[in-house]
């Protein structure tokens, strides 16, 4: 078991399968030493997290939500390493994407549940650039979408 999995099941984190994609693009493109990990949705196996943030989805479930997608983007990231989450140079950037509702202003804060769930993976390296930006709908009316760049061995 890789370092980074052995924290994560401190955390009690188990990493699923990769999602697979629900239109006609690739999980994730691997350009030289980076990995461009398309957006990862608030789902799991009992459905996710759905719905506007701000009104059916408060902040405590929006920032699950995130780490959900945190979650779903560390699994692709095994699955472009061939399993071996340590190969794992950088994690580079995260984009992540709230479906808010008119009065929600806390975006960055939602997002914060990826970013705080690369930290504790990764430590120093899984510190990442970001953009946390509200938008009008997601995908399957998923209340969070993040994506991400990573640089690996």
């Amino acid at each position: 078991m890789s370092q980074v999995e052995t924290r994560l099941a401190k955390l009690g984190i188990s990493l699923p399968q990769p999602n697979a994609p629900v239109a006609n693009y690739v999980p994730f493109v691997r350009v030289g030493e980076f990995v461009h990990i398309s957006g990862q949705v608030s789902t799991d196996a009992s459905g996710g997290i759905k719905g506007v943030v701000g009104e059916e989805v408060d902040f405590e479930a929006a920032l699950a939500a995130a780490r959900l997608c945190g979650i779903n983007l560390l699994a692709q990231m095994k699955a472009a390493c061939e399993g071996d989450l340590d190969r794992v140079v950088r994690v580079v950037k995260l984009n992540g994407f709230v479906q808010a509702g008119p009065g929600f202003f806390d975006i960055p804060k939602v997002v914060n549940g990826a970013s705080d769930l690369m930290v504790e993976a990764f430590g120093e390296i899984g510190r990442h650039a970001r953009s946390a930006v509200g938008v009008y709908r997601l995908p399957l009316n998923f209340a969070v979408e993040v994506d991400a760049v990573v640089q690996v061995s």
